[in-house]
């Protein structure tokens, strides 16, 4: 007898159960589509607008690095913003944004370079850096100008167009400029400056 009214418990147990637990979770379901946030388009997660057709078109990196030793023992290293990969005139050459480096000379010497652009040809032994050029030196010089090549294998400068310069000595302006090892064996660095140089001396 007491068997039978426990199976008779428990049966009504499950019955009931089997109606509530369905209620009960309707009754949850509907309360949290009552009580969530509306949704707001402007909390969105930003996507980037990506011009895919010119990405195809002109290839580029982001932050790009170059790190180098140059064959008279000269570390250079050379950032950017940006460096896209084209081709004019059939010659391929790389175009680079917001160009800064630093060149590091054997004897303790240290150069600053940054530029609004710079070009890299097929070859990859030469930079032309265009666009309010500067070269900063580790001795007191900060050298101004619209063109600069720098040689990638070598401790080479040039910028074979009008340059100023401040320093230790004063004013400076020439019509051209080089920075580099001379020629004999065991030379030094130096910075020479070329065609027209008017020295404008401030004690």
């Amino acid at each position: 007898m007491a068997r039978a009214l426990q199976q008779d418990r428990h049966s009504r147990l499950v019955w009931r159960l089997k109606i509530l637990l369905p209620i009960t979770a309707i009754c949850i379901l509907s309360t949290l589509f009552l009580l969530s946030n509306s949704v707001r388009p402007e909390d969105a997660i930003p996507y980037a607008k990506v011009d895919v057709a010119t990405m195809i078109r002109e290839p580029r990196l982001t932050d790009p690095v170059f790190v180098g030793m140059t064959s008279d023992g000269a570390a250079l290293s050379l950032k950017a913003s940006a460096a896209r990969v084209g081709s004019a005139d059939g010659v391929t050459s790389s175009r680079i944004s917001d160009l800064t480096g630093l060149l590091e000379t054997p004897d303790g010497a240290k150069i600053t370079l940054t530029a609004g652009q710079a070009a890299v040809g097929d070859a990859g032994t030469t930079a032309i850096l265009t666009g309010d050029v500067q070269v900063t030196s580790s001795t007191g010089y900060v050298i101004d100008s619209q063109l600069l090549r720098v040689a990638l294998d070598k401790t080479s400068l040039d910028s074979p167009g009008f340059v100023t310069a401040a320093g230790p000595v004063g004013t400076i302006t020439a019509g051209s400029m080089h920075l580099g090892l001379t020629p004999e064996p065991g030379g030094d660095y130096v910075l020479l400056f070329k065609d027209g140089v008017t020295v404008v001396y401030l004690p």
